[in-house]
């Protein structure tokens, strides 16, 4: 313990945003080899004329297990077979004018409780399910009938559009449920994403592409919340502990590092939000986790204007609070953090940065924590009790 110093930690704080600043710069990673795998799957046996015999099909992967094949013919048609990981509920792809929910088309697919497969177009007029009706929608599908079919753990959605003209850069939007519809009546979504797919690339690696605004603004959001919850407010209170009985300007480091935090949770919050607004998203956990965790930090800061004075008999008690509450909001952003990874379907990148950031914090700590303890243990034995 004595050889902890204030210049160790900030010295280890600044290594960690170098690193993983340098890490997350790096963008979204794709699984290269597992999907170039299941790009090779046969579909012949289980997809009918002509899904499973067209030449040259395309395939891309998109978002979490979303692959994407398609192929263009000399008349504008498009044959599209969208396939992803699939236990239960409906999966679906929706066409978009503006990257949108609202007012998009839709190409949702499930298997019943009766085992059979079912595919149908939607129209978006709403955000409630009311509002998601069956048999309509604006996408040209040729005589061609679509086609689902389950093959062990994935679905396949097969269908064909015709257009106009050569389809190019499209706004597409990807979604599912772990509900089953009823009544052909869609659930809410538990996730979805929007994704500019440029269909004219052929295999260049531009086929695959958020827009660039959306895409800065996803990594501004993670890497704010991840400096916030997973750096600065940890070790603020790394200092308020550990360095308490060791230096006295633990509590101007202290208040430092958790103001830090707080603007830049904020902050996060501020472009989460929108995020939220531009793609109507209904992701409860990751919103809902988030809420919790933004009061309690906000708790946290006003509860440094109400701490009662040293000998006041409520300070244990203000004590007692400010910790437990202090731990509660780390736990839980570090669990929201993990999810966001999760749902942004983030790149190898992120995942390892905050992997060696949060498991650096814990090994920090328990370190910490056993020289502490054994510090105090030996404190006791050299002042042993009046007898």
């Amino acid at each position: 313990m004595e050889e902890f110093s204030t210049f160790g930690l900030l010295r280890s704080s600044f290594l960690f945003v170098v690193f993983i600043s340098s890490l997350l710069v790096e963008g979204d990673n794709l699984d290269s080899d597992g999907s170039n795998a299941l790009c090779k799957t046969d579909l012949t046996s289980f997809l009918p004329f002509p899904y499973g015999t067209v030449p040259n099909m395309v395939c891309r992967p998109l978002w979490n297990s979303y692959l994407l094949r398609y192929s263009h013919s000399k008349n504008n048609e498009i044959t599209i077979v969208l396939s992803t990981i699939y236990t239960s509920g409906w999966v679906g792809i929706g066409f978009s004018r503006d990257g949108m929910m609202l007012n998009s088309s839709c190409m949702v697919g499930w298997v019943n409780l009766e085992g059979r497969g079912r595919i149908k177009q939607y129209y978006v007029k709403g955000f409630t399910p009311s509002e998601i009706k069956p048999d309509e929608g604006e996408l040209p599908l040729t005589n061609v009938p679509p086609f689902v079919s389950l093959q062990g753990a994935t679905i396949y959605l097969a269908f064909q559009l015709k257009f106009n003209k050569t389809l190019k850069t499209q706004p597409i939007l990807l979604a599912f449920s772990t509900k089953t519809p009823h009544h052909h009546h869609l659930t809410v979504h538990d996730d979805k994403t929007t994704i500019y797919f440029d269909f004219s690339s052929g295999n260049t690696d531009s086929s695959v592409d958020l827009s660039r605004s959306i895409l800065k603004d996803r990594r501004t959001h993670g890497t704010l919340a991840l400096l916030a919850w997973g750096l600065f407010l940890p070790v603020g209170a790394i200092l308020a502990r550990y360095l308490k009985h060791k230096d006295r300007r633990w509590y101007y480091l202290h208040v430092a590092f958790q103001f830090i935090g707080f603007l830049l949770g904020i902050a996060a919050v501020v472009v989460g939000l929108s995020l939220n607004n531009t793609f109507h998203a209904f992701i409860s956990a990751h919103k809902g986790i988030g809420i919790f965790v933004l009061v309690l930090t906000i708790l946290q800061v006003l509860a440094f204007f109400s701490r009662p004075s040293q000998d006041s008999k409520y300070r244990r008690y203000w004590n007692w609070y400010h910790n437990w509450a202090g731990r509660i909001c780390l736990f839980f952003a570090a669990v929201n953090i993990v999810l966001g990874i999760h749902i942004a379907s983030a790149g190898q990148a992120w995942r390892v940065g905050y992997g060696f950031l949060l498991g650096s914090t814990l090994v920090t700590v328990i370190i910490l924590e056993a020289l502490l303890r054994l510090q105090r243990s030996r404190e006791r034995d050299n002042h042993p009790p009046f007898q």
